[in-house]
């Protein structure tokens, strides 16, 4: 059998014993493992084959992350193959995500489910719900000045804690559709490492952190921020009653461009923030019907709606019109703002980026989907770095 070689650092006391079987993926795993989390999984080398270390790195992952429970897990692990996302395969069927994420490296166990409920290790839903709060901050500066930094920082603390807060009540009410789709039966609630009540908890405290961040904005502001709650709670139950629940998405995800701008200015200007802010849910619809594509077949058999089943073939088509419809509300906006040139030139590059992601998506590979859907934040940036140098130079 060929070695192993791993690497421990002097200053940290790991232990490691490996039963022979593991190494097999084909065999059983009837022997305990001991490990140092922080210095194994960053010092290993394989000298074995690249399909043989890959198959033990796999196994270990969902070891690591799951516990290794029954020797029916390794089997049933080992048959499957990876994808380029990570996303474990079997029978051709995409398999839910098995992941090596910093939650479960660095974090304290009891905490570990509360973060991975809370999404703080994919913090794309972070920068997608944070951008058009940015572009309003930034487009309500006065002509030729930066941006507030106080409020870029608040709101950008406010994503977080409201997109941990909605991931929450989403896992919350869809506990039971959760637990039948392959990309989502693993989540806290779905796989009963965390209960309702303890979900319910945590949302809580997520709310509360969160009002602390809207009592720090004016009163406009704050009646504002507040009304956006209806919205981010009944959303997850939009799939179950129509096929545009990223229409409602969108509508929920982008409340920030309304808010960000009565932040500055403590009232709202029809001309400039709605046209940005139709901007955001048209942006919306296309991201979220590509992620939507990812479980197109699970929702078919749950019975759940989305875009991706009612565009069908005919998606392209369709987030191709709303991708036209985004930057033109764009540029309307920061025309109605006076915006100096600079803006239309990154709103150009930010045009091409989108057109990239539309004409290149694979919408049958699960894979390319998710990645096309993260690229999303570089739109963001590219739309925020047009605003903020076509504000100054203004």
């Amino acid at each position: 059998m060929a070695s192993l070689l791993f690497r421990t650092s002097r200053r940290s006391a790991s232990c490691l014993f490996v039963h022979r079987k593991f190494l097999n993926p084909l065999s059983s795993l009837d022997a305990p493992i001991f490990y140092s989390r922080a210095s194994l999984v960053s010092n290993l080398w394989c000298t074995r084959s690249d399909f043989a270390c890959e198959n033990f790195i796999r196994d270990f992952r969902f070891g690591l992350i799951h516990g290794f429970s029954t020797s029916s897990d390794v089997k049933e692990s080992s048959k499957s193959d990876e994808s380029p996302s990570g996303s474990v395969k079997q029978d051709g069927r995409s398999q839910a995500k098995v992941e090596m994420s910093w939650i479960y490296l660095y974090l304290p166990k009891k905490i570990q489910p509360y973060a991975h409920l809370a999404r703080l290790d994919k913090p794309i839903g972070t920068w997608l719900l944070a951008w058009p709060c940015m572009w309003s901050i930034t487009l309500a500066a006065s002509p030729g000045q930066l941006p507030d930094f106080k409020m870029l920082t608040l709101f950008g603390c406010g994503a977080l804690l409201l997109r941990g807060a909605g991931c929450t009540i989403n896992d919350l009410l869809d506990q039971d559709i959760d637990t039948k789709v392959e990309r989502t039966k693993l989540r806290p609630v779905a796989s009963g490492q965390l209960t309702q009540p303890q979900g319910i908890s945590f949302l809580g405290l997520q709310l509360f952190l969160g009002l602390g961040i809207l009592l720090q904005l004016n009163n406009y502001s704050r009646i504002l921020g507040a009304s956006s709650l209806l919205l981010v709670f009944s959303y997850p139950l939009m799939k179950r009653f129509t096929f545009w629940p990223q229409a409602y998405l969108g509508l929920t995800f982008n409340w920030g461009a309304l808010l960000g701008w009565a932040a500055i200015r403590e009232s709202l200007d029809p001309a400039i923030v709605l046209p940005l802010y139709l901007s955001g849910v048209f942006w919306t619809l296309v991201y979220d019907t590509i992620y939507a594509h990812q479980d197109k077949e699970d929702d078919l058999k749950v019975g759940v709606k989305s875009t991706a089943l009612r565009f069908g073939d005919s998606t392209k088509e369709w987030i191709s019109m709303f991708g036209v419809a985004n930057i033109g509300c764009l540029a309307l906006s920061g025309y109605n703002a006076d915006i100096g040139w600079p803006f239309y030139a990154l709103l150009a590059a930010a045009s091409g980026q989108l057109a990239w992601q539309i004409s290149t998506v694979d919408l049958s590979s699960r894979a390319d989907c998710n990645r096309k859907f993260i690229s999303n934040k570089w739109f963001g940036a590219l739309v925020f770095s047009g605003i903020l140098l076509g504000r100054f130079s203004s």
